[in-house]
């Protein structure tokens, strides 16, 4: 993996979060010294060798007044998993859907979905909506509401007085 002195500042500048701008990657250019495409051919080549696993939006809802959300949880048979989990996704109102495995017979779920509102109500609300549509009444499944807010951040991949860290 070669990686060079600009991309540690670049990695070291992404991992405090994108600037808010119609153009981030300019922005971002703009403060290392580096051209708009530049900054996205090195991110670009960063994820190709696997530095970068990926890049997203994290969305602070509590800020935006979205003070309840749920895990909900699933054990689907594998043969249905994949349909059942791409129906849950075409909802607009699930901010996250992905398969685990399961974790023996304690921890029998392998789909999961999140889902935020305004206050609990409103998140059972959506969530029998979505049970009704997607019929999934007859599998196992539990409702986890968060009790804490733990604090959202992006990967950190390098401080600048140590070495990129690894994965």
């Amino acid at each position: 993996m070669i990686v060079d002195g600009w991309d540690q500042k670049l990695l070291e500048a992404i991992q405090q979060g994108l600037p808010i701008s119609p153009r981030p990657y300019a922005r971002l250019g703009d403060l290392l010294g580096l051209s708009e495409n530049e900054v996205i051919e090195r991110l670009d080549r960063l994820k190709q060798i696997g530095l970068i696993k990926r890049m997203g939006v994290i969305v602070k809802h509590r800020s935006l007044g979205y003070l309840a959300n749920a895990m909900i949880v699933w054990d689907i048979p594998d043969h249905q998993v994949q349909e059942v989990g791409r129906q849950i996704s075409e909802f607009e109102f699930v901010n996250l859907c992905y398969r685990r495995p399961r974790s023996g017979q304690d921890w029998p779920y392998n789909l999961y979905c999140m889902i935020h509102g305004k206050n609990r109500e409103s998140v059972l609300k959506k969530f029998n909506f979505l049970e009704q549509c997607c019929q999934t009444q007859s599998f196992p499944r539990e409702i986890l509401f968060s009790v804490r807010c733990f604090k959202q951040r992006g990967a950190i991949y390098y401080h600048s007085d140590q070495e990129l860290a690894d994965g």
